[in-house]
């Protein structure tokens, strides 16, 4: 086992990490595909509002891969397809049947999984919905079916400690586990198990696989941030990953015959006594994951992660990636003359602050502590950047049109952690627009029109 210690980056000291305690939260009404966060797939559907679809019915497809299908992550019927500017599909959302089916996919055993042909699995995991799990670096795309990576990187926890930990999904999936595991070794000749170190269990299913031991603060246990401190070629830019838990849904796919939809999802809103995991399901509205009322009006609900995810509404739904969230409070006052209190009390990266000589966690809140103002090159964003690239020159680079100059600063090297954002004392959302940049510059490869 290869240990990889990752120097920079930034130590959670929040309020509220979950614990290992599990509560169901089952969908009640209705669940939701989300097309609009699932990145450079342009979708055509296969249903209108009001036909019935079973679990794993196909709603969407890629208009550039046909072959690439998207399923329903419940039983019922279309009961509205919500579009945004320029008719951008949103979401699908589907009102859940008392009875809900499944569709029927094949089934198969271990000695077929250790012989099976790699186009074969591929085109079985296009059309069950299970490829859409298996991203490839550096723009985090849908991994292209026609390439050969150098290796799978598959990811068990997080550095992130609100994201859900490894052996909370582990449990009792064994079976599942190894299954996935054995199909993603049919599609590369290389597949690197990542352990995060502080989430690691020497009892737990997944011990003896693991080939790498990840040492260090967030994001440390990012795919990217791992490939670049242990890749050797500029070949390996283009490798693909997979989170332990969609490994599992990939094994459950193929050894049951049936989409799964279960989730194991973080929660937090910043208490001790409401902060836990849940047992949950694809596609779940956000209010359903909540056992008490709460004042939506004060609150802001992220999914995906404090530095790294978006901002959602109690009344929106899970995304097909995402599965952590957090609800903390919505500032709405300035404090006076918070320019010269101590900070004892303030989350920040800086010294500047008391809070920096305590290790404490803190409650946090979306106050931004001032406004947006021009880059003073500072070097905060640079020194706590964990893959090395220069965020403050890189996003002059892009605001000024110079896409190579911006590369040559390491743009694709970019993890999107959002670390850069936090640690601006500028207010600069240096991450979105590094994220954007990479965005703008796939499109312009693929010629996406």
């Amino acid at each position: 086992m290869k240990t990889v210690k990752i120097k920079k980056g930034w130590q959670f000291k929040i309020t509220g990490k979950p614990s290992q305690r599990i509560e169901e939260r089952p969908a009640n009404t209705y669940v939701a595909s989300l097309p609009e966060k699932i990145p450079f797939v342009k979708p055509r559907l296969h249903v209108q509002k009001g036909d019935n679809v079973k679990i794993g019915s196909v709603l969407f497809e890629d208009k550039k891969h046909s072959d690439l299908k998207f399923l329903s992550p419940g039983s019922g019927r279309i009961s509205d397809i919500n579009y945004g500017p320029r008719r951008v599909i949103q979401e699908v959302v589907i009102a859940l049947d008392d009875n809900e089916t499944h569709e029927p996919f094949n089934v198969y055993s271990e000695p077929v999984l250790d012989e099976i042909d790699r186009n074969t699995l591929i085109s079985r995991l296009m059309s069950g919905g299970m490829w859409p799990f298996i991203r490839q670096l550096p723009f985090r795309q849908i991994a292209d079916p026609d390439f050969l990576p150098n290796a799978v990187w598959v990811t068990l926890g997080s550095a992130d400690p609100f994201q859900p930990s490894a052996q909370v999904y582990l449990k009792d999936q064994a079976d599942f586990f190894e299954s996935g595991i054995k199909a993603i070794r049919r599609l590369a000749d290389t597949v690197s198990i990542c352990r995060y170190d502080e989430t690691s269990d020497k009892n737990d299913s997944a011990a003896n696989m693991v080939t790498h031991r990840i040492l260090g603060k967030y994001p440390a246990s990012d795919p990217g941030v791992v490939l670049y401190h242990t890749k050797k070629t500029a070949s390996e830019n283009q490798d693909w990953y997979i989170d332990g838990q969609d490994v599992i849904h990939i094994g459950k796919f193929l050894k049951t015959g049936a989409y799964p939809t279960d989730r194991i999802v973080s929660f937090s809103d910043g208490s001790s006594e409401n902060s836990f995991h849940l047992k949950t399901r694809m596609g779940v509205r956000l209010n359903d994951l909540v056992s008490r009322k709460t004042d939506n009006q004060y609150k802001r609900w992220i999914v995906g992660g404090v530095l790294s995810g978006y901002m959602s509404t109690f009344d929106n739904f899970l995304d097909l990636y995402h599965t952590s969230i957090m609800i903390i409070e919505e500032s709405h006052e300035s404090e006076l003359f918070g320019f010269v209190r101590p900070g004892s009390k303030k989350l920040s990266n800086s010294r500047t602050v008391l809070s920096a000589a305590s290790s404490e966690p803190l409650s946090i809140n979306s106050d931004m502590h001032g406004e947006k103002r021009p880059c003073v090159n500072c070097g905060y964003c640079a020194n706590i950047c964990p893959v090395d690239i220069m965020p403050q020159f890189t996003y002059k680079s892009i605001d000024a049109d110079e896409i190579e100059e911006a590369l040559a600063y390491g743009l694709l090297d970019c993890v999107e952690c959002g670390l850069c954002s936090f640690v601006c004392p500028s207010k600069i959302e240096l991450s979105d627009f590094l994220i954007n940049a990479k965005h703008r510059y796939h499109k312009e490869l693929n010629q996406i029109v």
